[in-house]
């Protein structure tokens, strides 16, 4: 006979009970919602974790390193659940590769000859070290 756990979901008019079902040290996850006209090669959808470290002294609520409150959290960001969700990808990891690999390093371009003057140019008026600009100096 095997038990198998129900993943856990509060909804956020479900704050108060939330706040009572929280255990200190459990992680906690919610999913983000993220907006794709200004990055439209990110996720729809990223999770945050949230782990609850403490209790305010006073109102013996659970908070976060942050300060955040159960109910904060619930409210604000919900729904909240209990275990990771398995098909989206975290707040802060790196997105995948979009293209594949550019091929081999074997480029050999031709370069015209006003091209090498004129890159010669830019290393000679570079790299002179008496004509650079001391460091740190403010004059341009």
């Amino acid at each position: 006979m095997e038990i198998t756990v129900v993943p856990k979901q509060w909804t956020p008019n479900q704050d108060k009970k939330f706040a009572r079902d929280v255990r200190l040290g459990q992680t906690y996850f919610v999913v983000v919602q993220l907006e794709t006209r200004r990055a439209p090669f990110e996720d729809p959808e990223m999770y945050r974790e949230y782990v609850f470290t403490e209790r305010f002294r006073l109102t013996g609520t659970p908070r976060t390193d942050g300060g955040m409150t159960a109910t904060e959290l619930c409210r604000n960001w919900g729904p909240v659940f209990d275990t990771r969700p398995t098909h989206l990808r975290r707040c802060g990891d790196p997105s995948p590769q979009v293209s594949g690999p550019l091929g081999s390093n074997d480029y050999e371009g031709i370069l015209d000859e006003a091209e090498l003057r004129g890159l010669e140019k830019h290393v000679r008026n570079g790299s002179h070290p008496h004509s650079r600009r001391p460091a740190n100096s403010w004059r341009p």
